[in-house]
C-alpha cells in the first residue's frame, strides 16, 4: 500500500510538471519593436497667420512600430502620443504640449490649432520666430514598452489671437471673498485687495487669504453687476488654479490653509494661477 502511495504521489510530481513546463512555453514574451518614423508635411517651417487659421498648418505621419512577441506581431492596441517642445528643453518642458492619438497613424493639424499650442500651452511670445520640436511616442496598453520616434525641427511665428477671457475695460482688477480681509464688504479695501496690472492681459497681486473660503475677481470695486469667476468650483486642484471665466457661475475656491499667496490672472490664456509664498 506504501508502494502505492510513493508511486501514485511521484506521477502527480511529474503530471504538474508537464503542466508548468507547459505554462511556461505558453508565456506571452515581448520581443521589441521598431521605433516609428515620423514624417511631416512641410520641410523646415510650419505656416501660421489669423487668415489662413482655419487651413492646415502640418500633417504628422509615422511607421507602425510593429511589436513583436514570441507569438507573433501583436493584436494589441498600439497607442500614440504627438510631443511639441521648445527646442532644447529635451522634452522636459513642463509646457510642453501632448497630443493623445489613440491608434491613428497620423494628425493633421489646423493653423489656429497648432497657434493655441504654442502661445497657451507653451506659452511662446507672438510675431516672434521660434524654434521647436516635435516627436511620437507609440505605446501599449498602461503605457507599456514605449518607443520614441526621431524628432523633427522647425520654426513657428505665432500669431496674436483676442483673449480667452475679455480683460477689465477699466483697467483695474480687484479682489473680493471670505476668503480676504474685508470678507464680501463691497467696495473692498485698498489697494490691498486691487491687483497690479503688468500689461494688458496680465494682474497679479500678493495677499493673506483665510484657509477653506472663497473669493471672486471684480473689474470695478463696489460693483455686483460683472464679475471673473469660475464654472465649476468642485473641479479638484482648482484652489491652485485652472480656468475662469467672466460672468462664470461659482465662486473661486480658496486655498486650504491659511498663508500667503500670489494670485497670477492671465487673460490672454484664460488662466489663473495661486502660489504659496
Amino acid at each position: 500500500m506504501k508502494n502505492l502511495s510513493k508511486i501514485f504521489l511521484l506521477s502527480a510530481l511529474i503530471f504538474c510538471g508537464m503542466l508548468s513546463c507547459k505554462k511556461a512555453e505558453n508565456r506571452v514574451i515581448f520581443q521589441g519593436g521598431t521605433a516609428p518614423v515620423l514624417t511631416a508635411s512641410v520641410a523646415d517651417s510650419i505656416p501660421l497667420s489669423f487668415a489662413n487659421k482655419d487651413k492646415e498648418a502640418v500633417q504628422l505621419s509615422w511607421t507602425n512600430p510593429n511589436y513583436q512577441f514570441n507569438t507573433g506581431i501583436s493584436s494589441l492596441n498600439v497607442n500614440y502620443n504627438i510631443e511639441i517642445d521648445t527646442s532644447g528643453a529635451n522634452f522636459t518642458n513642463p509646457n510642453k504640449q501632448v497630443v493623445s492619438l489613440g491608434t491613428d497613424l497620423s494628425k493633421t493639424f489646423t493653423q489656429s490649432e497648432f497657434n493655441d499650442y504654442l502661445l497657451n500651452q507653451l506659452q511662446l511670445t507672438p510675431a516672434v520666430t521660434h524654434n521647436i520640436e516635435i516627436r511620437v511616442t507609440s505605446f501599449l496598453v498602461g503605457g507599456a514598452e514605449p518607443l520614441v520616434s526621431n524628432v523633427s525641427k522647425f520654426t513657428v511665428t505665432p500669431y496674436a489671437i483676442p483673449p480667452k477671457v475679455p480683460p477689465p475695460t477699466t483697467g483695474h482688477l480687484y479682489l473680493v471673498g471670505s476668503a480676504t480681509a474685508g470678507g464680501w464688504n463691497n467696495p473692498v479695501p485698498v489697494p490691498t485687495q486691487e491687483f497690479t496690472q503688468l500689461s494688458p492681459t496680465l494682474y497679479t497681486i500678493t495677499i493673506s487669504l483665510t484657509g477653506g473660503q472663497e473669493y471672486l475677481f471684480l473689474p470695478l470695486n463696489g460693483d455686483w453687476g460683472h464679475k471673473y469667476a469660475v464654472k465649476d468650483k468642485t473641479l479638484p486642484g482648482l484652489n491652485a488654479g485652472g480656468d475662469f471665466a467672466y460672468d462664470a457661475n461659482d465662486n473661486f475656491p480658496g486655498p486650504t490653509v491659511s498663508g500667503t499667496y500670489k494670485i497670477d490672472v492671465d487673460f490672454q490664456r484664460g488662466k489663473f494661477t495661486v502660489t504659496k509664498l
